[in-house]
């Protein structure tokens, strides 16, 4: 049985109002002022309140602000109960989060009828309400079985961290890292197009394929390989409009070589030390569409050597286009030269450095993209 809590001053109107509505089959419950009439919907949680527009020392519109913002509350249906005609006090009544109006003198047929109106609407609010929780909770849930999926960090010759942060509960960038065998380390990171759970699945879908490595015939040491197995399977006629870039390295730890290709994806950079103690500063990327564009896509590897102490960065362009306070995009350089100028600090502090900083300069609330990046030491 639905609560219908009134709140008007004049005692006359308190009596209509409850005669009006009491055979309705609603709870009634009546407060003589704002601030009783608040006290009295936190306690009863109305799922409709109607109150009077001018009252002494609290009048409705107050009362109004005051309900709607309180996430306790905010979903009861608030009917202003005035007087007043004009269309600009209307448009007050709305922008402080009136639900409906009532005009004064009260014709009880039409007060029944909005009443009723208004709990109809109340209800398909809850149930919206709660529909929206409980997709958060599996949002929430989705986006912790991704996170688990995800490897840990690793350590021993090759040392590896990793940051993952997605610009919603659920993002399209993916990555990981384990030995093919006890000398080769396969490695990469790809970016699904578009966000959220649309752009998860596909990711979660190439992440279980590389990891079981499942696709038959494919030789996963050789990246080409592999990426032109991907395109044949995930073309994006296929997969809902879906493409996706993708950087994929195999590293012999005996021979200290790194095998690459790269498909539409941002370059990994490899910084390493040059013999006068600067810093050699290396863009690792191949030529090709991203995954799924084009089934007759070609793929190819290149070859680099990995001198002792280098440092290699795998990321998804998330991390450096930043929207920055003069309103230009921070861009790939401006990563670029951060990681070679905060090298010693990033060391000693880790990849939260290179986050902190990003948060720094980002002007908006949040991401607009998924943000992923691998810190690959080789010692």
């Amino acid at each position: 049985m639905p609560t219908v809590l009134i709140i008007d001053d004049d005692l006359a109107t308190q009596v209509i109002l409850q005669k009006a509505l009491g055979n309705q089959g609603y709870t009634i419950a009546v407060a003589a002022d704002g601030l009783e009439g608040i006290a009295k919907a936190k306690e009863l949680c109305p799922a409709l309140i109607i109150c009077d527009w001018n009252m002494p020392h609290l009048d409705g519109l107050e009362v109004c602000r005051r309900i709607k913002a309180d996430p306790a509350l905010s979903s009861a249906f608030f009917v202003l109960l005035t007087a007043r005609s004009a269309i600009e006090d209307r448009v007050r009544g709305l922008d402080n989060g009136a639900d409906d109006f009532l005009a004064k003198p009260i014709e009880i047929s039409e007060l029944q009828a909005r009443v009723r109106a208004g709990l109809r609407l109340q209800r398909t609010n809850q149930d919206l309400q709660a529909q929206k929780r409980m997709l958060e909770s599996e949002f929430a849930e989705a986006a912790e079985y991704v996170r688990s999926l995800l490897p840990p960090p690793m350590h021993g010759s090759v040392a590896i961290d990793s940051r993952f942060i997605p610009s919603r509960q659920l993002g399209g960038d993916c990555f990981d890292y384990y030995w093919l065998d006890p000398d080769y380390l396969a490695i990469y990171l790809l970016d699904v197009s578009g966000h959220g759970l649309g752009a998860a699945l596909p990711s979660i879908a190439v992440l279980n394929l590389l990891r079981s490595q499942s696709m038959d015939g494919v030789n996963f040491y050789q990246p080409n390989l592999v990426l032109s197995a991907l395109n044949e399977a995930f073309q994006m006629d296929n997969q809902n409009d879906k493409y996706f870039t993708i950087w994929y390295g195999v590293y012999n730890r005996i021979k200290r070589q790194l095998i690459y290709s790269s498909a539409g994806h941002p370059p990994a950079i490899l910084l390493s030390e040059t013999r006068t103690g600067g810093a050699h500063v290396q863009q690792l990327k191949t030529s090709s569409l991203p995954i799924g564009m084009l089934p007759d896509t070609r793929f190819f590897n290149q070859r680099c050597e990995i001198e002792a102490a280098s440092t290699l960065y795998v990321f998804s362009d998330g991390i450096y286009e930043i929207h920055q306070s003069d309103g230009m995009l921070w861009g790939l350089d401006a990563f670029m030269q951060l990681l070679v100028n905060d090298e010693t600090a990033i060391k000693q502090v880790g990849l939260d450095r290179v986050l902190d900083y990003v948060k720094q300069i980002n002007v908006r609330d949040a991401l607009d993209d998924d943000l992923s990046l691998l810190r690959i030491q080789f010692n």
